[in-house]
């Protein structure tokens, strides 16, 4: 910037500019052509060094001030609400939990009650909170609004559907207010050992996909597996047994068995009882002789009652474990063939989530033959105790009386 330059600027602002405005704007300029700046100004503007040193200095002070005051240090400025109110989130979810649903596919889930409503109960509740609130946190728990879809024939839903429901949340949340331990099991679908297509993409050299058989028939030295699962629905953990024979009620307990021995005994030390959601239907349906049978076996090696809640029929895509557990399994296998029985172990040892589940998984080599019968003589020596509400749903088995 030449002199001329300087004194034509400094002509324009000089009617605006009064003593402290003045030394200020010559210590920018000064500033701004940096060496020899100083000179160049004196000499256009006709100011002192002292004085334009003096204008650089407060400059650089208040520039630090600014600095200070203006920048937050991480996880500054004023906390959010959900972080400040430690049970909203608990509380939110107390209220949505009887009427949620979801797809066994996806991790989404979703309710049926507005926002509003939601809120309007959270405010009853001494939480300081809206419905924009409400929104943000369902988000946050991977709930979405979702419309009607016509897929239920009139008169095929339980007339106690949506009383069992409630049940089985009051039995959760009992459970869990005393600390006892509260599992979700379920079947995954089974699944083709082999080469075979598997939805869903991942990421591969351009122009590279990886290779699988055009039809899905069976390979018989390989066979298939039967993924049985036990969610901790208060831990947010996951076991998975692979079993390779039939799924049976016997496998089923067997891997509850073996999910108490490895990670229920240690979280659930002083655990007395158990509480057990599943389907009414399946190897461990609420008929099943066999599955009560091996309950009791279960029970008396413990020495733990196990309550059982079975949800109602048609309602399977609803139990915990396919939209906190399956879904997270399938998302994390997609697009990738099902090789062998070590690929499926490691990929559903290896899923996580954002959320903080985690899974251990093991192969089951045991034999469960199909057709086993219990007869009544074995069935009269199950210590059984229905509820008083449908107790053909909801049953505690305590351990054998000696």
């Amino acid at each position: 910037m030449n002199l001329r330059v300087l004194q034509q600027k400094y002509s324009a602002l000089a009617s605006a500019l009064n003593e402290r405005s003045r030394r200020l704007w010559a210590a920018t300029e000064a500033k701004s052509i940096g060496h020899g700046g100083i000179a160049l100004v004196e000499r256009a503007i006709a100011i002192s060094r002292s004085t334009i040193s003096r204008g650089i200095k407060e400059l650089e002070s208040a520039q630090k001030r600014m600095g200070a005051a203006h920048i937050r240090r991480p996880g500054g400025g004023r906390k959010k609400t959900a972080q400040k109110d430690t049970t909203l989130r608990t509380d939110l979810e107390a209220l949505v939990e009887p009427s949620v649903a979801g797809d066994p596919q996806s991790p989404l889930r979703w309710t049926s009650k507005s926002l509003r409503k939601l809120a309007a109960e959270l405010q009853a509740m001494g939480h300081a909170t809206s419905h924009r609130m409400v929104a943000e946190l369902l988000v946050e728990a991977e709930y979405s609004l979702q419309a009607n879809r016509k897929s239920v024939e009139e008169g095929k839903r339980h007339p106690d559907r949506d009383g069992q429901f409630r049940y089985i949340n009051e039995q959760v949340r009992r459970f869990q207010r005393i600390r006892q331990p509260v599992i979700s099991v379920d079947t995954k679908k089974k699944e083709l050992v082999g080469d075979f297509k598997n939805a869903g993409r991942e990421w591969r050299p351009k122009g590279e996909p990886e290779r699988v058989r055009v039809h899905d028939f069976l390979i018989k030295e390989n066979g298939k597996v039967a993924p049985y699962g036990v969610y901790d629905i208060t831990r947010n953990a996951g076991w998975v047994s692979v079993g390779i024979d039939h799924d049976t009620a016997s496998f089923a307990v067997r891997t509850i068995r073996r999910w108490w021995q490895v990670m229920g005994r240690a979280r659930y030390p002083q655990a007395k009882e158990l509480l057990i959601t599943a389907d009414s239907g399946g190897s461990n349906g609420a008929r099943v002789r066999l599955w009560k049978w091996e309950l009791q076996k279960f029970a008396n090696a413990t020495g733990k009652a196990i309550t059982v809640c079975h949800l109602p029929p048609g309602t399977s895509k609803w139990n915990k474990i396919e939209h906190r557990l399956f879904s997270y399994i399938s998302m994390n296998w997609r697009g990738r063939p099902l090789v062998s029985l070590a690929t499926i172990v490691s990929l559903i040892a290896s899923t996580r989530t954002k959320g903080g589940l985690r899974v251990r998984c093991e192969l089951d080599k045991g034999r469960y033959p199909k057709g086993v019968k219990i007869s009544d003589e074995q069935m009269a020596k199950i210590n059984l105790h229905h509820h008083h509400f449908h107790g053909d749903w909801n049953y505690t088995i305590r351990p054998a009386k000696q």
